[in-house]
This record gives structure tokens, sequence and C-alpha cells, in this order.
């Protein structure tokens, strides 16, 4: 297993190394003081775990991280950090764990055994519906590119919807909060459907956008989702539900209210 650390102390850096170099899980080890050589690293490197200072110049943690997700959706983050107000947004993008500095060992390694045990490496079935955090669509483990983000945002809803046929104009409203379904944005709105329809198709994937009777929906059977789980009250699901759900899109409060009262009861 590789694990690569970056922070911008070089001595807590190549202590944090050397005690990583120790464990028996660790095949390879390696540290960077410059955030944007890491994610050079990771063009063509794998790593399993990143350790990451969250106070960093250049590039926050936080903000290394998620490009991090990006280059690769299975690596798990650890932050390390001597401010504990940070804690929130570490959660906020699945971040894996969270050590308070000086680092011990023993914590060290308990947050690694913790992570290798816990953290569901994502064996995405074909089609995936990463919902939780930032919403994600992924094709045997890789993210689809959208031309257009409201297609992305419409394939989106219609998940949240979970199967059930929305007429055009109520994804329009969702979409569009203060606009009026006009002839023209109702052309506009067309543009965005069919960009999500060849999408999908041009990814192996056309098969779960349904239309008909003027409604959309998605074919819930062909594709997997975290909230899907969820609901059916898998508790790896449940476990790895941090308090962000589509957090990037208004009308997914809503949802994300009811998921706060199911994990709580």
């Amino acid at each position: 297993m590789r694990i690569i650390c970056v922070d911008d102390e070089e001595l807590v850096l190549n202590l944090v190394v050397h005690m990583c170099s120790q464990l028996p899980q660790i095949d390879d080890a390696k540290g960077f003081l410059n955030p944007l050589e890491a994610l050079d690293y990771l063009d063509n490197n794998k790593a399993d775990i990143a350790l990451l200072d969250i106070d960093l110049p250049e590039m926050d943690g936080i903000s290394l991280a998620v490009r991090m997700k990006e280059k690769h959706t299975d690596i798990s983050i650890i932050f390390l950090t001597g401010y504990s107000h940070y804690a929130l947004d570490a959660f906020r993008i699945h971040a894996n764990g969270y050590l308070m500095k000086p680092i011990e060992k023993e914590r060290l390694e308990d947050e690694i055994q913790y992570t290798l045990r816990n953290e569901t490496k994502p064996k995405y079935p074909h089609i995936f519906a990463k919902t939780f955090g930032v919403f994600d669509f992924l094709i045997d483990g890789k993210s689809v590119r959208f031309e257009r983000s409201k297609s992305k945002e419409l394939l989106a809803y219609l998940v949240d919807k979970q199967g059930s046929g929305v007429k055009r104009a109520e994804a329009f409203a969702a979409l569009y909060e203060n606009k009026i379904y006009d002839r023209k944005m109702q052309k506009q709105f067309n543009v965005i459907v069919h960009n999500l329809k060849t999408t999908l198709e041009e990814n192996g994937a056309g098969g779960i956008l349904e239309m008909k009777s003027g409604e959309l929906r998605v074919n819930a059977e062909l594709l997997d989702c975290d909230l899907y789980r969820l609901l059916d009250g898998d508790a790896g699901a449940v476990n790895s539900y941090r308090g962000e759900y589509m957090s990037t899109y208004q009308w997914a409060s809503i949802t994300e209210a009811f998921i706060e009262m199911s994990v709580k009861k």
C-alpha cells in the first residue's frame, strides 16, 4: 500500500513519513512540501491514502483533497492539523480521518487501520450515482464528464427522485429557480435534456434515462446509488454519510433533511 504525505513543515513531514514507513501495512511512503508537486505525482502514480496538512501555502489542504479526489476518486484522505475548527470542512469532503498535531505514532496507526477497515473503497458497480457530498456519476469507477453542468444537475435531480416520473416544467423549476418556463427557456431546457441523453448513450448508460408522456425519470433498477443503499438500511451507506447530500444543489436540502432524520433513528 502506498501513502503520500503533504506538509509545508519539513520536520513534521519527515517525522510523519518516517512513522508511516515503519508501519507493516505501508509499502511505500512519500513526502511533499509543495501540494502542487503532490498533484503532479498523482498524474502518473496512484496512492491509497493521502495525509494532508490543512494549512498549506499556495493551496489549502481542503482544496488539495478535492483535487486529489478528482484524479483518483478512491484515494482516502486523512487530515493533519493543529486547528480543530477545520474538522467540519474535513468531513464535508468525506475525509476518512482527522489527526491533531503533534502526531503520535499510535494514533496515526489507529487512524490508518480504521481507514483500511471501514472506508468503503468504492468497488463501484457498473453504474453508480454518488450523492453524499458533491454529486458524481461514475461508470466502472470513473467520473463521467458532462459538457453542460445543467445536464449533470438534471441527472442528479432525477436520481434524487428515485425513479419517480418528473414533468419537464417541474425539473426546470428546480434547476432554474428564478426563471419563467416560457418558449425560449423550453428550447434551452430541451438542449439540456438532449445533452444528458447523448452523454449517457456515449458512456453506455443510455438505458437509465426514460422519457415518456412528457415526463423524465431514471430507471433506478439499472444503477446503484449511496442514497438508495441508505434508504434500504445498508449499514455501510449509513456510516459513510457525513452530513452533506448533493451539496452544490439548493433543491437537495429537502432530501438532506430527510436523511438527517433517518440516520438519527
